[in-house]
């Protein structure tokens, strides 16, 4: 039992030695990226949001 996790252990180690990791301005583009499109989607929603509750309130109440 103790064999195999140390076997298990060493073959993570040589399959994590084939990982191609990014560089760090990768890692800056994609963090970039993801908030600023976090953001738009986040605005968008906020948008969509108030138009539904502008009109179910006109809808519902009347005025």
């Amino acid at each position: 039992m103790f064999r195999k996790t140390i076997t298990f252990f060493k073959n993570v180690k040589t399959e994590l030695s084939y990982v191609s990791w990014p560089t760090k301005a990768d890692l800056k583009e994609g963090t970039t990226v993801v908030i600023i499109m976090s953001t738009i989607v986040a605005i968008f929603l906020s948008l969509v949001d108030t138009g539904f509750g502008f009109i179910i309130r006109k809808v519902l109440f009347k005025g």
